[in-house]
């Protein structure tokens, strides 16, 4: 149901969150069909299981000529899912995969905005990867589009980036309750360095 809705609202990606997983991996391929949109994971290695090839590391989108890059990011399956349910799936580390999707969106796709769709969750009291952790460890990024920890944030957050860049965190709760939109307004000063980001 779910991806009917979100199909109807005219997505166009998302990436796995875990609950994504509850039916098992024949559950969601069952699903996919229903989402006349991509999904985009870049830090979850589907070989070997009957999900390879359901998903891509990244998209470029080409808006009135500017050219949008999205990545996606999951959270760590395991303690989250039972095993069954997402069998052979490796997770791989979000900071490495972040970082060479951002790059190869920047240099080798020429992508004026760089946008992660993460569902690993807003910020943890403990060391866990999660947006902040992302965005202060990439130099590429311009904004997080997260889930997971159902945050509802009433603006987004600015969080300096290893480029010493602000970029943008957002996440606007859960169940569809609310609705984000962010702006970008872009002049002809972007440079391969990135973006000004006005809030």
């Amino acid at each position: 149901l779910e991806f009917r809705l979100m199909s109807m609202l005219k997505y166009d990606a998302a990436t796995f969150g875990n609950h994504d997983f509850d039916n098992g991996l024949e559950g969601l391929l069952s699903q996919l069909p229903h989402a006349k949109f991509d999904f985009i994971n870049s830090n979850y290695d589907f070989k070997d299981t009957i999900l390879e090839g359901k998903a891509k590391p990244y998209k470029v989108f080409v808006v009135d000529e500017v050219r949008v890059g999205v990545y996606g990011l999951g959270v760590e399956l395991k303690g989250l899912v039972t095993k069954e349910n997402y069998r052979e799936t490796k997770y791989l580390d979000p900071i490495e995969l972040a970082i060479d999707m951002e790059n190869k969106l920047k240099k080798n796709e020429k992508c004026d905005i760089i946008i992660c769709l993460s569902h690993l969750g807003y910020q943890y009291r403990t060391d866990k990867v999660c947006d902040i952790t992302i965005a202060k460890r990439t130099y590429n990024t311009d904004l997080i589009i997260g889930g997971h920890t159902h945050t509802f944030l009433g603006e987004p957050t600015i969080v300096k980036n290893k480029s010493n860049r602000e970029i943008l965190v957002n996440q606007v709760g859960c169940y569809g309750i609310n609705l984000g939109r962010i702006d970008f307004y872009l002049d002809n000063k972007i440079t391969s360095s990135g973006t000004q980001i006005l809030v």
